[in-house]
């Protein structure tokens, strides 16, 4: 069974950046595929981003349209953590963040929250304006 927690959420002015963390604790490999969603209020649960491990010691990130040049996604299996950086933050960006990790996600569904096995309790992040 595999936890996810995260953490680094808060308030923060429009403009401003976020360092959104996720531990895994319980069994997980450096081949999971760790992804970030988010969901406000009213609205289906979105797609951020997701790191997916490929032969040669190395990872491949991949982000929603809306998000990529702004957010940046990062992993460190020695601490078995993954992480979201969010920078010029917009008041669109206001919602619940998730962690989600999965030991097989094909790339055509790696945007689909529903395929993912494991999330976390999420993380409040505000955008004011």
């Amino acid at each position: 069974q595999v936890q996810l927690v995260e953490s680094g959420g808060g308030l923060v002015q429009a403009g401003g950046s976020l360092r959104l963390s996720c531990a895994a604790s319980g069994r997980t490999f450096r081949t999971y595929a760790m992804g970030w969603f988010r969901q406000a209020p009213g609205k289906e649960r979105e797609f951020v981003a997701v790191t997916r491990w490929s032969s040669g010691s190395s990872y491949y990130a991949y982000y929603a349209d809306s998000m990529r040049g702004r957010f940046t996604i990062s992993r460190d299996d020695g601490k078995n953590a993954v992480y979201l950086q969010m920078s010029n933050l917009k008041p669109e960006d206001t919602a619940v963040y998730y962690c989600a990790a999965d030991p097989s996600i094909p790339i055509a569904t790696m945007s689909l929250y529903r395929e993912y096995d494991y999330w976390g309790q999420g993380t409040q992040v505000t955008v004011s304006s």
